[in-house]
């Protein structure tokens, strides 16, 4: 079953200008599915599979000679040589969107690209579903819903248990990507290492304490977050900085890619659960945050969120940045409005009134509104404003 994803369509502008295109993301978002839905004429040959990989390694001509209008290949950093000869192609036939590219593993992948494709190649980040491409799966949905299954098309397109699914998943990806990018002998440590930061989403992260808890050195934990980063596991939002004050915040916060692994992560089982969690506000406020990062990603641009907070307690948990303009996002959990969701908004629009193109609050209620200059919008509706690109 093939999903419509938000994605697509700037997939196919970059294939009619570029190339080659690849689309990177974490494991198990759904790469190979928007490649071959997008482009079901090319030929897919997964570099997973042992038997093709041993084909091109052994006699690259005939395979490219046999795939003379390119073609989609899977997972190509498990033969990263692959990239020198699609090089020598692209640059005589000229064709555009000629050989379509997925992997999972960014480090690897960036590093093997901008060596063999720079100015033939362009990158598109595939995250999992955003919420109104579940709603186009699931009906009726409530939040904690969206928190406990996250949002990985495996979930929905095979009706998995998520906490299992998780399980699995997270596993897999200890045993195959941080063994291979870091070697890591005792598992335990690391383990306790990514629970922690599960434990800590939409906070300051704090590598020395970490590290305490653990048991490590603050290096070696910062080479295990710098892998998270790269293989799509986590993320980080920097503080928000025009020299306005020498007193603000300067360490970033942490977010994971996906909000159910996180809970897996947490030992949330049931829709229960995440109801009681002393954490569920923070994941929502995850999910919210990804909403964003996802537009971002879709469009084909960076990401451009901050966050917002000094050491006098004024904080503000989204700044998106456009140019000169600010757009700011407040994400609360409460189904009920309440004037002071927007303490850290109106602080803000008072300190630098020139610099706020729109000043939003996200909550779980169903009510929309302005109130004195504000957006008041339901977490399912984030996607429609414009402000977020």
């Amino acid at each position: 079953m093939w999903i419509n994803r938000d994605i697509e369509s700037e997939l196919l502008d970059l294939a009619s200008q570029y190339l080659v295109v690849m689309i990177t993301g974490p494991r198990q978002a759904g790469k190979t599915s928007l490649a071959r839905k997008t482009f079901p004429d090319k030929p897919y040959f997964s570099l997973e599979n042992p038997d093709v990989r041993e084909q091109i390694s052994v006699d690259p001509h005939a395979f490219f000679s046999t795939n003379p209008d390119g073609a989609i290949i899977d997972e190509f950093q498990r033969y990263p040589d692959i990239l020198s000869y699609i090089q020598g192609i692209v640059d005589e036939k000229r064709q555009k969107g000629q050989f379509i590219l997925t992997g999972s593993n960014n480090v690897t992948m960036l590093s093997h690209v901008t060596q063999s494709l720079a100015g033939r190649v362009a990158i598109l980040k595939l995250l999992p579903f955003t919420i109104g491409e579940v709603s186009g799966i699931v009906k009726n949905y409530s939040a904690d819903d969206y928190l406990l299954n996250g949002f990985y098309p495996g979930i929905f397109s095979e009706n998995l248990n998520p906490v299992k699914a998780y399980r699995n998943y997270y596993e897999t990806y200890v045993e195959r990507d941080i063994r291979q990018i870091l070697q890591v002998k005792d598992l335990v440590y690391f383990q306790r290492f990514v629970k922690l930061c599960a434990g800590r989403i939409g906070q300051l992260f704090n590598a020395s304490s970490i590290a305490t808890e653990v048991g490590v050195s603050s290096m070696t934990i910062h080479s295990w977050l710098s892998a998270l980063e790269a293989t799509f596991i986590v993320f980080m939002v920097q503080p928000w900085s025009a020299n306005i004050s020498k007193r603000m915040v300067k360490t970033p916060k942490l977010y994971f890619y996906d909000v159910g692994l996180a809970s897996y992560l947490l030992g949330i089982e049931n829709v229960t659960h995440v109801a009681t969690h002393p954490l569920r506000g923070a994941l929502f406020e995850n999910m919210v945050t990804l909403e964003l990062l996802k537009k971002r990603f879709n469009a084909g641009l960076d990401s451009n969120l901050y966050f917002y907070r000094d050491n006098h307690g004024n904080e503000v948990d989204v700044l998106q940045e456009s140019g000169y303009q600010l757009n700011l996002f407040e994400i609360k959990f409460g189904q009920t409005f309440t004037s002071h969701f927007l303490k850290g908004l109106d602080y803000l629009r008072k300190l630098i009134p020139d610099r706020i193109s729109s000043s939003n609050l996200v909550y779980a209620g169903d009510q929309e509104m302005t109130i004195n200059g504000h957006d008041i919008w339901n977490y399912r509706n984030v996607k429609a404003k414009d402000v977020i690109v």
